[in-house]
């Protein structure tokens, strides 16, 4: 279904604030729902635009049976405090059920910063685990076979120093890096867009992506080299609509770089991965998933000619939404996991995380996390959504939602690809972004959007669950373990090792076999990342 450019601003992808009492209802992507939908709402060539599954242009799923064959990977995002404390949780998960784990670090580690920084002050193990230094590494996988569990880590600026990190612990373990499972978020343009979490300015970070990208291939062949994340537009605000077409486009601009970097398309794309949002419209997520497989398909296929058909398919993990979450009456949070959930399987996802309900209080409780472990299990055998693929194929109104997703989001990167591609369009799709969260916000204090418990059906004072709360003293115990590390150590071989890093990043060799000898011989996280901030610089946003 074709709509109408009408001008530049986000009419075609933000709902307009109308108020409570009129009748019309809309997606947040701006999609006015209709009352019903008939077979005129469906295309002429809908056979054509949906395929087969497993076959272009995987609108209905990349894989021709589906869970019918495997479940999706089920992931809990988990890592707080110590490495030692992140070791137990990731234990506990794997034994009740978790197929995969993923990492969340600390806010020191995903900016490049040593715990002993005094920036972090405050702040080490706090939002996920502190990685400073191999032992870290090490002890945070004690006891898991690397060449038995995939692993996903939330990591971006020094993604590569992180990866590194974790093959050096898998050869400890006599693990072949061509068994290595897993993905590195690696996504560095949403950083400067929706999150914050930069170190270097956009070229050499792009830079560190494309080697990383030629690294795996030679060495960690099984391994996701990014995973391209639409997930944070949409805690930020943005709509489904612009979920899709910001991320696509950012794909899009890895895709180029690494084209420019001279690696060929087919030589790198099938590792590409995604990573999505889930939120509360059943339709209109399962609707957008199926848009963006079609897309990426497309733009694949036609832009970047690839030839592999595993460069052409948009292979995707998905967290349900935390910016969905309430604090007050959390329980109810449980039943939004599970729609959440529910559609990203009926989407078609490889890989699910769902939320703790206390995750709007705190990092999850282990009842949290089980809870939101066993939500999956329970879709994965009681639902139903697994006995057949793609089961909202052919609804008059998923189809035509699936259609209008795709035409708004098209001509949201039709003006990214006006501007030169996703580095020049940072400050556009900032600005998108910030119209959408204001109408959020607008739609929900006229009453236009119901969020329940919260200007609806509320209750009394707040409740405050049992929460987990890190104790400050496993901050202080980092500290004394960083600067044990620190004394222990040849401090001529690590000055060495950081003068190569530094040349390396004044040359055009990939920068990872160099930070690789660094790390092995006990650098730490922050040092090479301070020898390549010495030479890249600091991102500094324009107002």
């Amino acid at each position: 279904m074709a709509i109408e450019d009408k001008d530049s601003t986000g009419d075609v992808s933000v709902a307009p604030i109308v108020g409570p009492d009129d009748p019309r209802r809309f997606t947040d992507s701006g999609i006015e729902v209709r009352p019903l939908y008939t077979e005129a709402d469906l295309p002429e060539d809908l056979t054509e635009r949906l395929g087969l599954p497993g076959e272009p242009p995987y609108t209905r799923g990349v894989h021709g049976e589906m869970y019918r064959k495997r479940l999706w990977t089920m992931r809990q995002y988990a890592g707080y405090a110590s490495a030692k404390e992140s070791n137990e949780r990731y234990k506990y998960l794997l034994e009740h059920g978790s197929t995969g784990l993923s990492m969340a670090f600390d806010l020191p580690t995903q900016l490049g910063l040593d715990s002993d920084d005094p920036m972090c002050l405050g702040e080490v193990g706090r939002t996920g685990v502190a990685i400073d230094t191999i032992d870290d590494m090490r002890t945070a996988f004690d006891g898991i076979p690397l060449d038995e569990v995939s692993t996903s880590m939330t990591i971006n600026a020094p993604a590569a120093v992180l990866l590194l990190l974790y093959q050096l612990v898998g050869e400890e373990q006599g693990v072949d890096p061509a068994k290595l499972r897993g993905t590195v978020q690696n996504d560095i343009l949403k950083e400067y867009i929706a999150r914050g979490n930069y170190i270097y300015p956009p070229v050499p970070s792009m830079r560190l992506t494309t080697d990383l990208f030629a690294y795996c291939r030679e060495h960690i062949p099984r391994w996701n080299t990014v995973s391209i994340s639409g997930y944070h537009f949409r805690e930020k605000g943005c709509s489904a609509v612009q979920e899709v077409a910001f991320t696509l486009a950012n794909g899009m601009a890895y895709v180029q770089a690494a084209l420019d970097a001279g690696l060929a398309v087919d030589d790198f794309a099938p590792r590409l991965a995604f990573f999505f949002n889930g939120h509360n419209n059943v339709f209109q997520e399962v609707a957008k998933f199926r848009a963006a497989r079609r897309m990426w398909s497309d733009y694949m296929t036609h832009r970047f000619g690839a030839k592999d058909p595993n460069s052409t398919k948009i292979r995707f993990h998905t967290q349900t939404g935390g910016v969905t979450l309430t604090a007050q009456q959390a329980v109810n949070n449980i039943v939004r996991v599970a729609l959440q959930g529910f559609a990203a399987v009926c989407g078609g996802t490889q890989s699910l995380h769902t939320n703790g309900y206390d995750e709007a209080l705190a990092l999850p409780s282990e009842r949290a996390a089980k809870i939101a472990l066993r939500t999956q299990q329970i879709i994965a055998h009681e639902s139903g959504a697994t006995d057949t693929v793609d089961p909202f194929a052919g609804s008059y109104f998923v189809e035509a939602l699936t259609d209008e997703i795709e035409a708004r989001a098209r001509i949201l990167i039709d003006r990214i690809d006006g501007m030169g591609g996703s580095v020049n369009a940072i400050p556009y799709m900032i600005g998108e972004i910030d119209e959408s969260a204001w109408g959020y916000q607008e739609r929900y204090r006229t009453g236009q959007d119901v969020v329940v418990g919260v200007n609806k059906y509320v209750e009394g004072e707040l409740e405050v669950e049992d929460i987990l709360r890190v104790d400050p003293a496993s901050e202080q115990a980092q500290l004394e373990r960083l600067k044990a590390f620190k004394a222990d150590r040849d401090p001529e071989l690590v000055a060495r090792r950081l003068d190569e890093v530094r040349a390396a990043a004044e040359g055009t060799e990939n920068l990872l076999p160099v930070l690789r000898e660094a790390l092995r011989d006990r650098c730490s996280l922050g040092e090479v990342s301070a020898a390549m901030r010495d030479v890249f610089g600091r991102y500094q946003p324009v107002d």
